[in-house]
């Protein structure tokens, strides 16, 4: 039996009921929306909730019924054979009342219903819901702040959403309103950009002079639906053009867009230093927006590379992030999340195979022209200029600044490690390499490096050389000198394949390497720890006369007080064990005592990446080492305290 307006006090009541502490009434109510979920104006009823402007205030209630709403959107307006689903005169007025309530004032509401529309275009778009996007824009026309602000909350949802689709007539779908919406969002981007500055420009003054509590809440919600634009645009441009890297067809907006999207970020940096003292709510979107603007140039690079290579395009870009990288403002240093948005883009740019020689086959189109030779054309073209911005003083300058500025330990480093050093270790090493600025930095000084080997070989040496000299494995002190040490044994850990040409890892183990793991001080652990990652990733160059010697240096490792330092030991053993000229021999007698520490180790670890990256080296230890039946009970023993 259908669901009708008279049942409207009765759905509020179930509503209400299903958040209840009270088990004895939540239960029955929730039991009892399940039962209705299928029948007929379940979802007219829930709608009729969300809308209704006596329940504004009833927030939660509105929310639960949205959420209600969605669930019955995925299971029911699709027609299945085990269910009569939503009958298409109930989509048609769902999807009519959707629409006419778009300006809604609360913000979680607001963005739920958002999603049902998105939901439902999914389904419906453009067969059965052709008018979505042209009502949209009609309504925008003469829309205040508020209501254009949810319909671009909608817009973006929904694009988000039909960009996922993979079929060819979707995606010539999607091409089709980038076509139409394109423009108009571009323009009211540009608009909003310029009212967003001229607005900044009069509360910078107010800040100074201590009117902290005038908020412009206009001009906040402009900023909002400026940010919601920049993403459509995004979207648009990534998803409603195919990649030029395939079609090799310049992409218009592209040129279009990006200059004035580096010009935006230019303006609002000058504002990060001013509002970081006393407004917070504007230096928050200054944040927001310089990172979003960053994201949007490295996405479209990354899906128009060739565009991209435009000379009114990367230049600038480029030249611009190198010089924040190297020589930022003095605010800008604690900016971390662009300052690492500016070396995802530097690195993007140096490892794109589309900027690189064309190594693929000859690929002939009906011309008889052949797109490899168009490739390789522009390869060669944006080539010449990356060449061009980056002469050699340059990139040692780039390399020499990655080391000593960004691989060096910072205070809060230092801190946070003292803390919880198992935190620490997996912030460092594991991370993700875009969400922290010393990871970044590392995977930027990789790809530099990869790119200008020969160049840069001698540079990394000498600046470990300087350390090396600058603080001798007798000091223990926490001076710039140790710290210094630390960031160029980083440097030399990872390009360990090119630098083995001009050092001697023998050499540089028995001498400097096994004096500083003899030197027992507390504050070592910093050096020990990069000590374990050297001889980790030094593997390939570590020959017979010195295995013996590595093998014990890291099982002492093992043995450390900090958490830190035998986490990557662990790692590092991990590398020795599994590589093609493991010697069995050096290591047998080591063994009693590694198995002993591992079960010791994922013991005292709390975290389960710390667990799993101990039992990863047990299990290595079984794999590859042949005496492991004297072990066996103690095995059985520790595999059932791990089972409970």
């Amino acid at each position: 039996m259908a669901l009708s307006a008279s049942d409207l006090p009765m759905m509020y009541t179930l509503l209400s009921n299903s958040m209840s502490g009270d088990e004895s009434i939540r239960k029955p109510a929730e039991a009892a929306l399940s039962q209705s979920e299928s029948r007929p104006g379940f979802c007219s009823c829930l709608m009729e909730v969300i809308t209704a402007k006596d329940l504004a205030s009833q927030v939660d209630v509105r929310l639960m019924a949205s959420v209600y709403f969605k669930n019955s959107i995925n299971r029911y307006w699709r027609n299945r054979r085990d269910s009569s689903g939503i009958s298409s005169e109930e989509k048609v007025h769902l999807r009519k009342k959707l629409l006419s309530h778009l300006r809604e004032e609360n913000y979680q509401i607001a963005q739920m219903l958002a999603v049902l529309i998105s939901k439902i275009a999914r389904f419906d778009y453009p067969r059965e819901w052709p008018e979505l996007f042209s009502v949209l824009a009609q309504q925008l026309q003469v829309a205040d702040v508020l209501t254009s602000h949810r319909i671009f909350m909608i817009l973006f949802r929904t694009l988000k959403e039909l960009s996922t689709k993979r079929l060819t007539a979707d995606q010539r779908n999607f091409a089709e309103i980038s076509s139409h919406l394109f423009d108009y969002s571009w323009h009211l981007w540009q608009s909003d950009v310029q009212t967003i500055l001229r607005g900044l420009s009069t509360i910078s003054p107010s800040y100074n002079s201590n009117a902290l509590e005038q908020h412009n809440d206009e001009l906040y919600l402009t900023c909002e639906r400026w940010l919601l634009c920049s993403k459509i645009i995004r979207q648009l441009i990534i998803s409603g053009f195919q990649s030029d890297a395939k079609c090799i067809q310049e992409i218009r907006p592209v040129k279009e867009v990006s200059p004035v999207l580096l010009n935006a970020i230019q303006s609002f940096l000058p504002y990060y230093s001013a509002f970081q003292k006393g407004n917070d709510k504007f230096w928050d979107f200054i944040k927001r927006a310089c990172t979003k603007l960053m994201k949007v140039l490295i996405a479209i690079q990354g899906r128009h590379p060739y565009t991209f290579g435009d000379k009114c395009v990367l230049p600038p870009v480029m030249d611009f992030c190198l010089n924040k990288i190297t020589d930022p403002e003095v605010d800008i240093l604690s900016f971390e999340q662009f300052l690492i948005q500016c070396m995802v883009m530097v690195k993007s740019l140096l490892e794109c195979k589309e900027y690189k020689p064309s190594l693929t086959g000859r690929v002939m189109d009906e011309n008889g022209v052949t797109l490899e030779q168009m490739k390789k054309n522009i390869s060669n073209v944006v080539g010449g200029v990356l060449t061009s911005l980056l002469p050699s003083e340059r990139i040692v300058l780039l390399c020499n600044v990655l080391i000593r500025r960004y691989f060096v330990l910072t205070a809060t480093d230092l801190e946070e490690w003292y803390q919880n050093p198992e935190s620490f270790h997996h912030e460092q090493d594991m991370v993700q390499w875009t969400e922290k600025l010393r990871p970044c930095a590392e995977a930027l000084y990789i790809v530099l490096f990869e790119n200008h080997s020969q160049l840069l070989a001698p540079v990394v040496v000498s600046i470990l050389q300087e350390a090396m000299n600058g603080c001798p494995a007798s000091v223990t002190e926490i001076t710039p000198g140790l710290l210094l040490k630390d960031a160029a044994y980083g440097a030399a850990a990872y390009v360990y394949y090119e630098l083995s040409n001009y050092l001697s890892f023998k050499d540089w183990f028995n001498g400097a390497l096994s004096l500083e793991l003899s030197n027992d001080h507390p504050n070592m652990h910093i050096i020990h720890r990069k000590v374990a990652l050297i001889l980790g990733q030094w593997v390939s160059e570590i020959k017979d006369d010195t295995k013996r010697a590595v093998y014990c240096a890291l099982i002492k490792l093992l043995l450390n007080k900090d958490l830190s330092v035998r986490l990557a030991a662990c790692r590092s053993l991990c590398l020795h064990i599994e590589d093609a000229n493991f010697s069995e021999q050096d290591f047998s007698d080591l063994l009693p005592i590694c198995w002993d520490s591992c079960f010791k180790l994922v013991e005292e670890v709390q975290e389960f990446d710390s667990k799993v990256q101990v039992l990863n080296l047990i299990s290595i230890l079984i794999g590859h080492v042949n005496e492991v039946i004297p072990y066996a009970d103690k095995l059985v023993h520790f595999f059932q305290k791990v089972y409970e």
